[in-house]
């Protein structure tokens, strides 16, 4: 039986179509590092293939939030200055810049994580783990997976897209990978909050972002 989670998992990783993911799934018997394979064998893949080309050109694209209590600048870098005129490729910058804003990440992708940060959650999960009366021996098992959630909140790529949370970002920058042809990578970000750091009272403005595109 193949999996709906296991066919969007491939579709994500390869930039395959939903019917060649799941036919390679079930040509492999649902291994899903062979049914990769499979697809690049078949020439299929499109995605993968472009990831490793070099993206210098793009976009720094903007976000404000209606009421100027958020601001966002982004840098997201493609192949081609032809193809950062592309219209889905602008769409997609200003998605993105819209998701920082609501979502509030702290890097674009896990491997930007300093290591003495996540040692630190680490140290914090078991804690938490140990207090709840799990067994010492289950508590690894246990921060493997709340760490592996704490990834997901920080990490840019990883977070679910908040116009469509059955797509994470890295998931819609693929799509576009295999749509436009060309690589794309998701560079940099800075994002504003007024007041940030100030005694303010408060108020939950990735919230009222939220609110204005739901």
């Amino acid at each position: 039986m193949i999996k709906a989670t296991d066919v969007k998992a491939l579709r994500e990783k390869t930039g395959a179509g939903m019917m060649d993911c799941k036919k390679a799934l079930v040509e492999t018997n649902g291994d899903f590092d062979k049914a990769v394979e499979y697809l690049r064998e078949k020439g299929i893949s499109t995605a993968e293939k472009k990831s490793g080309r070099v993206a210098a050109e793009g976009i720094v694209t903007s976000y404000i939030h209606g009421n100027g209590r958020i601001g966002v600048l982004l840098e997201v870098n493609i192949e081609t200055d032809f193809a950062a005129k592309n219209e889905d490729f602008q769409q997609f910058a200003k998605d993105v810049a819209m998701q920082v804003a609501a979502m509030n990440p702290k890097y674009v992708r896990r491997d930007e994580v300093p290591e003495d940060v996540v040692e630190k959650e680490k140290a914090i999960l078991k804690a938490q783990a140990l207090n709840e009366g799990k067994p010492e021996k289950v508590v690894e098992k246990i921060i493997e997976g709340r760490i592996d959630k704490f990834f997901k909140e920080i990490c840019l790529e990883e977070q679910q897209f908040i116009k469509d949370t059955d797509k994470t970002i890295q998931g819609l920058t693929t799509e576009l990978i295999s749509r436009i042809g060309e690589n794309i990578k998701i560079r940099r970000f800075t994002r504003y909050e007024m007041g940030e750091g100030l005694e303010k009272r408060n108020e939950n403005f990735a919230e009222e972002v939220q609110k204005t595109i739901g």
